[in-house]
């Protein structure tokens, strides 16, 4: 037996009273550090999964219109300014070889084309301010769980059918089988037959998002044959950033990640972790 081992040893039986308290002490203290660490990790990795339960990972669209440069003269003196125009709606140019394209970027597992505009949804009186997506149900939902989330209904929008919020449900009066008519900013109209009502647990989400199908989208928002947006899942989330800028590199487009579009998000989750090496 060592020296060092030896006087441990005799300390520890000689004062057992001190020895339990300062195993006690011990003990409790690993144990709240475990405690803690458990309830930071648990609590990321809820905010992460809640914001991503109704957003895609990575998004890419087209970039924004460049400002113009206007020239005025006064006298002698010539003045230039920049005018940032107002952004329409566009479509990606070649969006079925860009789809693909990102469909093979190596960390990508599921992409989506869709088409997303403001509009209008009226159901007697009552009128709210809505998103339109339009989409490929089968491809949106393993980017989006709506068929996991639904409150009624199922998750169809072929044939003049649409999914829409649970708040904007409750706000219109509607339930799954009622029509709601749906007005576009630039005076295009449709009626659809409510098919489903989704909770996505987010009130933004379930307040405004009306799904239909991505043909009868494209007709209402004016872009025939086009898509808006490509929205895409991939493997590990926080790789997301990097793939988006490979993307972007490879395409020309603007292409954001889930951590781009949640900045304030993603801070709180640093100063959790900066918290947690400190306590550890």
């Amino acid at each position: 037996m060592s020296f060092e081992l030896f006087v441990a040893l005799r300390y520890l039986r000689e004062g057992r009273m001190q020895t339990l308290l300062i195993l006690a002490g011990v003990s409790v203290g690993v144990g709240v550090i475990l405690f803690l660490t458990a309830l930071m990790d648990g609590l990321q990795d809820s905010l992460v999964q809640q914001t991503l339960g109704y957003q895609a990972h990575l998004v890419v669209r087209p970039p924004e219109e460049a400002p113009r440069i206007l020239f005025s003269e006064a006298g002698s003196s010539r003045t230039v300014r920049l005018e940032r125009p107002a952004q329409r709606l566009r479509s990606i140019q070649q969006w079925p070889q860009v789809l693909a394209r990102v469909a093979a970027t190596p960390g990508v597992v599921a992409t989506s084309p869709t088409v997303t505009g403001s509009a209008f949804a009226n159901r007697g009186e009552a009128t709210r301010s809505v998103q339109l997506r339009g989409v490929d149900p089968g491809r949106f939902d393993q980017i989006v769980d709506v068929s996991g989330n639904l409150r009624a209904g199922r998750f169809v929008v072929q044939g003049g059918r649409a999914v829409i919020g649970a708040a904007l449900a409750d706000d219109l009066g509607a339930s799954a089988g009622d029509k709601i008519r749906v007005l576009t900013v630039g005076g295009r109209s449709e009626v659809f037959t409510v098919a489903g009502i989704f909770d996505l647990r987010n009130k933004e989400v379930n307040q405004r998002w009306v799904i239909v199908s991505l043909p009868e989208a494209q007709t209402l928002l004016d872009l025939a044959g086009g898509i808006s947006t490509i929205e895409a899942k991939v493997d590990e989330i926080f790789d997301a950033h990097q793939i988006a800028a490979g993307i972007a590199e490879a395409t020309g487009l603007v292409a954001e990640s889930w951590m781009t579009l949640n900045a304030q998000l993603l801070v709180g989750l640093r100063s959790q972790n900066s918290s947690r090496y400190m306590i550890e």
